[in-house]
């Protein structure tokens, strides 16, 4: 009787993970500290198609632990109510226009906080969230699906500039580092000024 020797267990490589659908269809860009205000941070996704979808970047604070979302509002100012905007036909007929710092919403915290949401992009407004308004916890939990802020169409002659002005993925990751390295030198700095 011949035994065979057994082949030796070889570990497979890890699979790369399958990347999700915003990943597949759409280029991250952001806008960090909107407004000039610190770590207020939008992500806005663009499709092939020239589509944006403006969400909240992941070091926005409303996104931040220990936050909850009292309730948001598409009611700008007296007059203007982004809930009003109503789009009809092939050439969007009835959309509002934006500007980059036009404000889509509003978001209140239970602390009392409150964070206006801007456009970032030129652009008729397509459409706004309004899952959002009955279940705002999405927003923290799925910002860059479910709990999107609007839809924003630009103007075909403007789609390849819209992203002037915007930082790519790797952009915005090194201002996010920068950021949290100036909080930890500052944090250390104040220790041992106690100490």
């Amino acid at each position: 009787m011949t035994t065979e020797p057994e082949d030796p267990v070889v570990p497979l490589a890890a699979e790369p993970a399958v990347p999700s659908l915003v990943d597949r269809y759409f280029t991250r860009w952001y806008k960090a500290d909107v407004k000039g205000k610190p770590s207020e941070d939008h992500c806005i996704l663009q499709h092939s198609n020239r589509i944006c979808v403006i969400t909240l970047a992941g070091s926005h604070p409303v996104l931040q632990s220990g936050k909850t979302i009292k309730s948001i509002s598409y009611q700008i100012s007296t007059n203007c109510s982004r809930l009003q905007n109503k789009v009809s036909g092939k050439f969007k007929r009835g959309a509002q226009f934006l500007t980059e710092l036009a404000p889509l919403c509003k978001i209140y915290c239970s602390d009392g906080e409150e964070y206006t949401i801007s456009s970032c992009v030129r652009g008729r407004l397509m459409e706004v969230n309004e899952n959002i308004l009955h279940k705002p916890s999405i927003l923290q939990e799925k910002p860059s699906t479910e709990g999107y802020i609007a839809v924003v169409l630009p103007k075909f002659e403007e789609s390849r500039s819209i992203t002037e002005g915007l930082l790519t993925q790797k952009e915005y990751e090194e201002v996010v580092l920068k950021r949290l390295k100036a909080t930890t030198a500052t944090s250390r700095g104040v220790r041992t000024e106690v100490e």
